[in-house]
């Protein structure tokens, strides 16, 4: 995925680093599968199906970035996508 994107002329960013806070105190860091133009990011998974904790896992890397939309996909059995926005507005 991350070499097709940039072949397509995409900025990406592999395994980013996005640090967590916790009342303007830093406590430890994320690791973002892909991010796209600095806009879009992209968990990937390969499981048997998506549950709620990837859900919740998208959501907070949301929440900690500039970014407002998320893709959440799942190449296992059945392929699956989830999107979520998370509007910067209620950062």
């Amino acid at each position: 995925m991350y070499y097709e994107l940039k072949a397509n002329g995409f900025h990406v960013e592999a395994q980013k680093k996005i640090k967590v806070y916790y009342k303007e105190i830093e406590v430890g860091d994320y690791f973002a599968d892909i991010i796209v133009n600095d806009l879009v990011i992209l968990e990937l998974k390969a499981q048997d199906y998506l549950v709620e904790a990837n859900e919740f896992q998208l959501i907070n890397y949301l929440k900690s970035t500039p970014c407002e939309v998320g893709l959440l996909l799942n190449f296992g059995k059945k392929p699956e996508f989830i999107r979520k926005v998370y509007q910067n507005n209620r950062k």
